[in-house]
């Protein structure tokens, strides 16, 4: 609902000709994840249920982008350079190939 609210929001406000309510959305799961898994991660007092209580609970159901985000900063930061550059390479290039089949498929359904 907060996605919904928020994106609906930014889009009402800013237009709907570029993609700002998507846009914000993401970029605000991208801070919330960095921030939570960092904080959490260095704080061991917190139970481990917290990592993924608000990553995956909430924030997987704001946005899927900023774990994917979180997933190459990890990589990139963890000397795994070329693997975050695959990932970021074959998400975009498969992402794209698989909206293409999806509306394929859904256009040739009577």
């Amino acid at each position: 609902m907060l996605r919904f609210y928020l994106g609906t929001s930014v889009a009402q406000r800013f237009g709907t000709r570029f993609y700002w309510g998507t846009l914000v959305v993401n970029l605000c799961a991208c801070l919330i994840i960095g921030f939570t898994l960092e904080y959490l991660g260095r704080h061991a007092a917190f139970s481990p249920a917290w990592r993924f209580l608000i990553p995956i609970g909430f924030i997987g159901g704001f946005s899927t982008y900023s774990t994917f985000e979180w997933e190459v900063w990890s990589s990139f930061t963890g000397g795994a350079l070329w693997i975050g550059i695959l990932y970021i390479a074959v998400s975009l290039v498969v992402g794209l190939a698989a909206v293409g089949i999806g509306v394929s498929a859904a256009r040739a359904l009577p």
